[in-house]
């Protein structure tokens, strides 16, 4: 392929993708003392209805790049575009969801109360949000708790009720930032199994941040690997997992767990966060990083051309921000 046929079909890639990451950088100020850098040079496309997942050292970096994405922050150098437009307008238009690690639902407010908010705030009339509320706790199956209150349920169904929020306005994006860390095991793979049935049925794009390699490898397309700060996207690991289409529609999630191809693709995973530890140790030693370690970008799994830029986007409205390099 010439030069010219490599920089269009970028372009076309670009254009079609739901989130384009181009050169970015990012740096806290930090008072009396030099910037404190958190990401440099993130290059990162994820298509429409794709799933990637960020994962990589505590402090990489993983949720400042899914914040820059969602216009929560601004990036201190380079390009963010979610579905074609820069990451300020996507965030205004509502284009994405996000969800956190801790639900962050108002206890004074129904189960019911709490989905409808964000459609309450834009000012949905009350029989449509109540319907469109409706419709989405039962699509996480939660379909008989909306008069409850959230302090009823379990940490598990708070989460479902939070993913349920966050899809509320329809939005073509979901951020996720490490939603069932605070799970247990068997809760975890329940909902992970669950996250799974939602994006089929939803044909929603996917942004996962996941210190968890399993998580990341049961439900990404591909898993972006990060090295320690300053982050780096350092290897692009593509996930085939022929089965996981089945889950929930007579596949079991256990069995899927337990198949050839899930262990390969984990041990891939692990084995591209430990040769980014190693570059990295080499470096702090003066040995210089090897061939080929630099940052990696890409299309999608059997599609788009490799170094194509980042993405952003912007919230469907709800939680808090912070700014922490996790």
């Amino acid at each position: 392929m010439t030069a010219e046929a490599v920089v269009e079909a970028v372009a076309a890639a670009e254009e079609e993708a739901a989130v384009v990451v181009r050169g970015v950088t990012k740096a806290f100020d930090v008072a009396g003392a030099a910037p404190a850098v958190a990401l440099t040079d993130i290059d990162l496309t994820v298509a429409r209805g794709e799933f990637v997942s960020l994962i990589g050292p505590s402090g990489c970096g993983k949720s400042t790049l899914l914040r820059l994405v969602a216009d929560l922050i601004p990036p201190t150098r380079g390009e963010i575009l979610v579905g074609g437009r820069p990451a300020r307008q996507a965030r205004l238009d509502q284009d994405y969801g996000i969800a956190f690690q801790q639900a962050g639902l108002f206890g004074w407010r129904t189960v019911l109360g709490n989905v409808e908010l964000p459609l309450q705030v834009h000012g949905m009339r009350k029989a449509e949000r109540r319907a469109r509320a409706r419709e989405l706790l039962d699509l996480v199956g939660l379909a008989d708790f909306a008069g409850h209150w959230p302090g009823q349920l379990s940490g598990g169904m708070q989460q479902r009720v939070a993913i349920a929020r966050a899809l509320a306005e329809r939005p073509r994006l979901l951020l996720l930032d490490e939603p069932f860390g605070a799970l247990d095991e068997m809760t975890r793979e329940r909902m992970q199994a669950e996250l799974a049935r939602i994006r089929r049925e939803t044909g929603t794009t996917v942004i996962l941040v996941t210190h968890s390699i399993p998580e990341a490898v049961f439900l990404s397309d591909r898993v972006a690997v990060m090295s320690a700060r300053p982050g780096r996207i350092t290897a692009m690991v593509p996930v085939e997992l022929a089965a996981r289409a089945g889950v929930g529609r007579g596949v079991d999630s256990t069995d899927l767990r337990e198949q050839p191809e899930f262990f390969a693709a984990v041990t891939a995973v692990r084995e591209a966060l430990r040769a980014g530890e190693s570059a990295l140790l080499r470096v702090a030693s003066g040995g210089g990083a090897p061939a080929g370690a630099g940052p990696a970008g890409g299309g999608p799994a059997g599609g788009g051309p490799a170094g194509v830029g980042p993405a952003g986007g912007g919230p469907a409205g709800v939680g808090p921000a912070g700014v922490g390099a996790s």
